[in-house]
């Protein structure tokens, strides 16, 4: 007997307008545990909108978005991190005026207690196993040589691994990824592949929003895709790479 497919997040008949604009137009998606779901489309199609709709950013006009049993529509971003969402940007958040380590272990922190208040570096010396799981996290993503620099310093690609460090080490079930190898050098962009796949191998669910059609076929089970805010092909990248639709509308008919 087929084993039942088990979803962490499903969006149903989600429609969001700005002013005239019909950014997405009824979506409907599962997303199924343990599984790297891309979602891929041109520019303005509405992917990044789609997230923000997802982790809380943005009220969604109609539909539902759904963590499991948990409705996540109408939560706060913070509510939704804490009960196991995470989320890389575009743009990545961290912050620059201090260490790596230091950036690691303030995420870890608000997902223990809540809150916390800045000075807490000034007593680590009782979080000894936070530290040692921040330096390892750090070193996984290998940033460990940086891990006491100021990350105002660093790279745009060793930001985003940075940031992908902060949402590691809170664990969570989810992880929504925005272009992450956006900007990135082609050895820098193998390097974040190879990270994703490790990741994939615990079991962690990804959703990644990407552009970099080497990046989607390297690491996505399910693909997919957005158009003028709607929906136009769902399933296996070999469904979508031979999809004449996506050809044309993601690549002016070229071949993926």
């Amino acid at each position: 007997m087929e084993e039942q497919k088990k979803i962490v997040l499903s969006v149903t008949g989600v429609q969001k307008t700005f002013g005239g604009l019909q950014a997405l137009s009824n979506i409907n998606l599962e997303i199924e545990e343990g599984k790297t779901h891309a979602i891929i489309g041109p520019n303005g199609a509405g992917k990044s909108t789609l997230l923000n709709v997802c982790v809380g950013r943005l009220a969604p006009d109609s539909g539902t978005v759904m963590f499991g049993d948990t409705v996540l529509t109408g939560k706060t971003p913070y509510e939704i991190n804490q009960i196991g969402v995470a989320r890389v940007f575009q743009t990545p958040e961290i912050f620059p005026a201090l260490t790596l380590l230091q950036n690691v272990i303030i995420p870890a922190l608000a997902k223990r207690d809540g809150e916390f208040r800045f000075n807490v570096f000034n007593s680590l010396s009782g979080e000894k196993e936070l530290v040692a799981e921040a330096e390892s996290v750090l070193e996984d993503l290998g940033l460990e040589d940086q891990m006491h620099d100021l990350s105002a310093s660093m790279s745009r690609g060793d930001k985003r691994r940075l940031e992908l460090a902060m949402c590691l080490i809170q664990h969570p079930k989810l992880l929504l990824l925005d272009e992450p190898t956006a900007g990135m050098a082609r050895h820098d962009t193998n390097r974040t592949i190879e990270i994703l796949k490790r990741i994939k191998s615990r079991g962690m669910t990804k959703v990644i929003i990407e552009h970099d059609m080497h990046v989607v076929f390297s690491l996505a089970d399910h693909i997919s895709v957005l158009a003028q805010g709607a929906i136009i092909a769902d399933g296996t990248p070999d469904d979508v790479r031979g999809n004449p639709k996506v050809q044309e509308a993601y690549l002016g008919g070229a071949h993926l």
